[in-house]
């Protein structure tokens, strides 16, 4: 059969693996962790090269990834929210845990035990699903929602992510969806290209946070090497179908990584960390601190649902 997928559990992780046996392409999913993915991989050379800049051991993960947040879910909200509070319906609530600038961040799922419920592989794709249900677990957020998230391997080195949220609370609730992988494609960050179908940006104060306006950017509108250019930077990606919204390109082993989003993610985050080891790109439907500034805020109804969706593209160019 084209695809598999299998158990696995390495340096005390338990993983799920999605593969694709012709092309040798792998995807590992660490559904007791936020349902993070801890490996999109590629056969290069005599190895692999590893597109994801994952936890080394279940040690480096439970001691780190409060502070990195590699690869977490960011659900109900992307980023940051303001002082971790937001009004609601004219009801005031404050984020229980916070970063250490003071600002709630990532959302509240990030370290959440998903439960695999679908899993199987036939001729034209590898498939999981795993679903959370949270419950008013932090007094910030008093509401109770089913998420799931299903990865989907599918031949070309496709890998599909898609998130879909039902609420189960008696009242309207306040949502918003991204991801938080960091990526790495071979050396270092400076040597990359990197393409961006965007001419804008959002403004942001000195903590990140949205101050409403745009700034016209289009720095990497075409290809342009990163070199020493440091990004924190929330672009507003243009549509065009069959087109990607970002591309990172390594020319030194010809690895390309195409991002292509749906309109239900319409910010692209993007951040280079120190190091220059890897750099996050990162799907949002909504701005940073978007429970107090409304942008791209999805409301959802009693019982209604939304999904949010975007798939990858790993492969030599």
């Amino acid at each position: 059969m084209p695809f598999s997928i299998s158990k696995t559990r390495e340096q005390g992780l338990n993983l799920v693996e999605l593969s694709e046996t012709s092309s040798g392409i792998r995807v590992k999913v660490l559904p007791e962790y936020g349902a993070l993915l801890h490996e999109f991989s590629f056969p290069l050379g005599e190895g692999r090269l590893q597109a994801i800049s994952s936890y080394k051991d279940l040690s480096d993960l439970r001691q780190h990834h409060a502070l990195f947040y590699r690869s977490a879910k960011l659900s109900p909200f992307p980023c940051r929210i303001k002082n971790g509070k937001y009004e609601f319906e004219g009801k005031a609530y404050e984020f229980q845990n916070k970063f250490v600038d003071g600002s709630a961040i990532h959302g509240i799922l990030f370290n959440k035990p998903f439960k695999p419920l679908d899993a199987y592989a036939d001729d034209s794709m590898a498939s999981l699903k795993l679903e959370y249900i949270y419950d008013k677990e932090d007094p910030g957020y008093p509401f109770t929602y089913k998420i799931s998230v299903r990865y989907t391997l599918k031949q070309g080195g496709k890998l599909f992510l898609e998130t879909t949220v039902r609420n189960l609370s008696g009242v309207r609730i306040p949502m918003a969806d991204g991801w938080h992988p960091y990526f790495s494609l071979g050396g270092k960050v400076n040597d990359w290209i990197l393409t961006i179908d965007a001419k804008e940006i959002l403004a942001f104060d000195e903590n990140l946070i949205p101050t409403g306006k745009r700034i016209p950017f289009d720095h990497f509108s075409k290809p342009s090497v990163l070199h020493t250019t440091s990004l924190d930077h929330c672009f507003l990606p243009e549509f065009h179908p069959g087109t990607a919204a970002c591309v990172l390109f390594n020319p030194a082993n010809q690895m390309s990584l195409s991002f292509f989003p749906e309109r239900s993610y319409p910010c692209l985050q993007i951040y280079t960390p120190e190091d220059r080891n890897s750099i996050a790109i990162e799907n949002l439907s909504a701005a940073p601190n978007c429970f107090n500034n409304r942008l791209g805020l999805t409301v959802l109804e009693p019982g209604d649902e939304q999904s949010f969706t975007v798939h990858y593209q790993l492969g030599l160019q």
